[in-house]
């Protein structure tokens, strides 16, 4: 070991540790760098403009050539170093612990951690100074990545993720935050985005056609579960387009009953992944499904729009109104947000509203009806007089109440015979007297 050329093992070292590095830092940069910035390097006509723009092209395979041979340079790096130190007099474990401790600084630190860093702050200036060795080390080593085993197999959604994290400083942040939400739809399962059981609009099967055509206009719906005698007794799914096309050619179908124009339901588990979900949707031409629990009971519903909105965020129309604010109407009427505190409602109103059942305004008509309210329904609770106004979102939610104090009950008449408390005789008296006078 004596004879080992220190100097040309501590040369070679330092090579391999340049060389990886440089690598590390152009293979996290040609990941990392976006449209935006290729967009301003061929607007500055750059020298490197047309060939980091190939590169970026074909990123995958060209960060591939790159770490197959940085791989490579790290361990000759790592073998030079050990050779080296091993050439000193030292006892051998102190040489293993120093050696250990050098090439873990260089290979990870020197030439991994450090440039990466560095590619992945300033995408645009590494690959532009390494494109020219990324261009050489793809022609030298993509053959090689090509052949290997797993090459042209799909990414994990971890490695998607990882890319569209990679691209975010050159993406615009709406079309990020949707790929996301793409990638995330097989983590979330249907019964995050469901209705629940308790927030569904149902119509009894025996409802003639009429009453469900004005449930489903005041409600701004246009689908309705059909049910039974309960939730669970599901007959199917009346289509409003459905009932207006049956009214249209037959106006006397309008005393017909719902369960004589529903449509088969679909049904899925709660715990069905939301992209199985779009695509079954998909698949069988359904907006609608029903969402089913572990006991085969109703758990709520789920729409094609549900799934949607994991991806591209709340779905609104031009009717939706903005955010409602306390108005006062005067005459001791407020119109208030259905999502209103029940303490700040009492405040407005001069009571004092104690329910332990529920949080807000929305909230107090639901229990006072004992079911969904959709816009008109009125109820009365504690006090208070509480009528639904309009709605908003696409599932059509109450969006504001009208509330005012609810008017006091009339007294009943008294029907009774007043008492007479005088004894016997007095009245007997009395009797007389009115006898004589007439």
């Amino acid at each position: 070991m004596t004879e080992v050329p220190v100097a040309l093992l501590v040369a070679l070292t330092g090579a391999a540790v340049l060389l990886a590095a440089t690598l590390s830092a152009g293979e996290a940069a040609v990941l990392r760098i976006g449209r935006a910035d290729l967009a301003d390097l061929m607007a500055a006509r750059h020298p490197a403009a047309e060939r980091v723009h190939r590169l970026a092209e074909q990123r995958s395979a060209v960060a591939a050539s790159a770490g197959v041979l940085r791989l490579l340079c790290e361990m000759v790096a790592a073998v030079c170093l050990t050779l080296a130190i091993a050439a000193s007099s030292l006892v051998w474990s102190v040489e293993l612990v120093i050696a250990v401790a050098a090439c873990a600084t260089l290979t990870v630190v020197l030439a991994r951690l450090s440039p990466r860093s560095l590619g992945h702050r300033y995408p645009r200036a590494v690959l532009a100074t390494t494109s020219r060795l990324l261009a050489a080390v793809h022609v030298v080593a993509g053959p090689l990545v090509r052949v290997a085993p797993g090459a042209g197999s799909e990414a994990d959604p971890d490695e998607l993720r990882e890319m569209v994290e990679r691209d975010a400083p050159g993406g615009d942040p709406d079309e990020r935050a949707m790929l996301r939400s793409v990638l995330g739809l097989g983590d979330t399962l249907t019964r995050e985005v469901m209705v629940p059981r308790t927030d569904m609009v149902t119509t009894g099967e025996g409802t003639p056609l009429r009453k469900v055509l004005s449930l489903l206009l005041r409600s701004g719906y246009s689908r309705v579960p059909v049910v039974g005698e309960q939730v669970d007794d599901l007959k199917g799914v009346l289509y409003l387009k459905d009932i207006v096309r049956r009214m249209e050619d037959d106006p006397a179908a309008a005393t017909a009953p719902a369960s004589s124009a529903v449509r088969p339901a679909v049904f899925v588990p709660e715990s069905k992944p939301v992209d199985e979900l779009l695509r079954e949707l998909q698949a069988g031409a359904s907006h609608i499904a029903m969402v089913v629990d572990e006991y085969g009971g109703i758990a709520g519903l789920v729409t094609i729009e549900d799934a949607l909105e994991e991806i591209v965020g709340e779905l609104t129309d031009e009717h939706d109104p903005s955010a409602p604010q306390v108005e006062d109407l005067g005459g001791g009427t407020f119109l208030v947000p259905a999502r209103l505190g029940k303490d700040e409602l009492g405040e407005l109103v001069g009571l004092e509203v104690d329910d332990d059942d529920v949080d807000t305004a929305g909230g107090l008509l639901a229990k006072a009806l004992g079911k969904v309210p959709i816009p008109g329904s009125a109820g009365e609770i504690h006090g208070l007089r509480l009528v639904a106004q309009g709605t908003e979102g696409r599932r059509k939610r109450v969006a504001r109440v009208l509330v005012s104090r609810a008017p006091e009950p009339e007294p009943e008449p008294d029907t009774r015979e007043p008492r007479d408390d005088r004894e016997p005789h007095d009245r007997a008296t009395d009797a007389a007297t009115r006898t004589t006078d007439q």
